[in-house]
């Protein structure tokens, strides 16, 4: 008797304790039962927002990979559903792995797919149980209103990896493609059989048939990204203008496995970066071979940009997996059994080449700063409150602004030394248990000393200056402690604080 997956998952989300536990976050999408990993079909139409993930519900022995499916009209307050995409064909019956979501126009519709206006591709995975072989096909789910989902009856589109690559051959990005109209364009990431890691694409006029037109290469580069980490996950392109030169530029954002470039960063297992040119072709134009990690914190990865249809434009937005590979033994595991959540949307722009990432979140408040406050006295905020949105602007100076969430025996310690040019976190006190207990990270000293964080019970995102720099982590503190204590050092002065707070 063939296993019903669907209703499996079901009796996971009735059993859950998810709900309960004072680590489950309010503001950011974390899973109703069981894990949660990268987003995937990010998509905003019709003023609903609709974010998929990587999702397995089951805990123990059973990894199947679901696709999870999670709205909100707001980005504050998210509605679970019930999974989009079920790990129940041959094709797929490993898991259903990442990718993205294309919506289509009326016009585009005539032509699609079971004329459906949203179409989901990813990466069915099937392991041959006798020999450990992997096959990684790309595979297409429609769906007409986003409430029910149908598989391609000729799935797998793609049925495995192409000639001079392995199986690691997943995370389909389909868009539109801007040089030829009518024509889609699918990136993959890839690894070849020298275990380099590459991104390839493939061009379709229907979104049923596709032919590979080759590998993206860099001409500008001089080979720098010719050997950059052992596989590319989750590679994106997005389009942006830059707010100094007005010039619009394609922003690569990829997850290079086992990259481990000279300078610093890239602590965490696997590093996410991003490379700015131009698309022409299959040449990323324009880019001289400079990576940088797209965020600094202790977890991070596997990012996603929204897609919407051409007729609803807004600003692009991405969301990523706050966490790592291979840290899943968290407290939330035991206390609530579910673990990992997603970042907040974040607003993407450039600043002369490079990305800027802003928490799109409602304006918050302005909050009294009482006399002395310069001088290093300490300010209590957001009493009574776990889940709240902060900003900090100082006067330009050689001081330090610090921010404690919790206290001093179970807290997180995030500190902008302006002067210094430089960003120190320490969450060493808190329940987290992985590699990453103190960070330090440099910042340029032309960055104005603002720190905005972002924090929702046991997750917290730090952005300095105006989106300059970003930093995700987990933090889990005493339940029972709330709010924040913010302290200035050595001649710093706080010019304003704002808060908001959603709990």
């Amino acid at each position: 008797m063939t296993e019903d997956l669907r209703a499996a998952a079901a009796e996971a989300v009735k059993a859950s304790r998810a709900a309960d536990d004072p680590d489950y976050p309010l503001i950011h999408v974390a899973p109703p039962v069981g894990r949660l990993n990268d987003p995937n079909g990010l998509l905003i139409d019709d003023g609903v927002a609709h974010v998929f993930f990587q999702y397995t519900p089951m805990h123990g022995s059973r990894r199947l990979v679901y696709w999870g499916h999670a709205t909100s009209r707001d980005m504050l307050h998210w509605v679970q559903h019930e999974p989009a995409i079920v790990p129940d064909s041959f094709y797929d019956a490993n898991g259903a792995y990442s990718g993205n979501a294309l919506v289509l126009e009326d016009d585009e519709r005539a032509t699609a797919p079971h004329e459906a206006r949203y179409q989901l591709f990813y990466t069915g995975n099937l392991k041959d149980e006798a020999t450990g072989e992997r096959t990684a096909s790309q595979c297409l789910v429609t769906s007409q209103d986003l409430l029910s989902f149908t598989k391609l009856s000729s799935n797998p589109l793609i049925a495995t990896h192409a000639p001079g690559y392995t199986a690691h051959f997943r995370d389909p990005q389909v868009t539109r493609d801007p040089e030829a109209p009518g024509t889609y364009r699918m990136l993959l990431g890839v690894q070849r059989t020298n275990e380099t890691g590459a991104a390839l694409l493939y061009r379709s006029t229907d979104m049923l048939s596709w032919h590979l037109d080759g590998e993206m290469t860099f001409p500008d580069a001089d080979g720098c990204l010719d050997t950059l980490g052992f596989m590319w996950e989750c590679p994106g392109l997005v389009r942006l203008t830059d707010e100094v030169t007005g010039q619009e530029q394609d922003v690569l954002i990829w997850c290079p496995q086992g990259a481990r470039p000279e300078g610093p960063g890239y602590e965490n297992v696997f590093p996410c970066v991003y490379a700015v040119g131009r698309l022409t072709g299959n040449e990323l134009r324009q880019c001289d071979g400079t990576v940088h990690e797209v965020d600094r914190g202790f977890e991070f990865y596997a990012p996603q940009v929204f897609a919407r249809r051409p007729s609803q434009p807004g600003p692009p937005l991405l969301m990523g997996w706050v966490g790592n590979a291979g840290q899943d033994d968290q407290p939330s595991t035991a206390t609530g059994g579910w673990v990992h959540t997603l970042t907040v949307p974040r607003t993407l722009s450039l600043r002369a080449g490079r990305l800027i990432q802003r928490p799109l979140l409602p304006e918050p408040a302005a909050l009294p700063l009482p006399p002395g406050q310069e001088r290093g006295e300490a300010l209590r905020l957001l009493a009574g409150h776990r889940t709240w949105h902060l900003v900090l602007c100082a006067e330009e100076s050689t001081g330090t602004v610090e921010v404690r969430i919790g206290s001093e025996a179970d807290g997180v310690v995030i500190e902008l030394d302006a002067g210094q040019g430089f960003l120190r976190v320490d969450r060493s006190a808190t329940r987290y248990t992985h590699h990453g207990a103190r960070r330090t990270v440099e910042i340029d000293r032309q960055v104005p000393p603002r720190l905005e964080v972002v924090h929702d019970r046991s997750v917290t995102e730090v952005f300095v200056g105006d989106g300059d720099l970003a930093f995700s982590m987990r933090s889990f503190i005493d339940p029972a402690a709330d709010g924040a204590t913010v302290t200035v050092w050595d001649g710093a002065r706080l010019l304003s604080a704002q808060a908001s707070v959603f709990d």
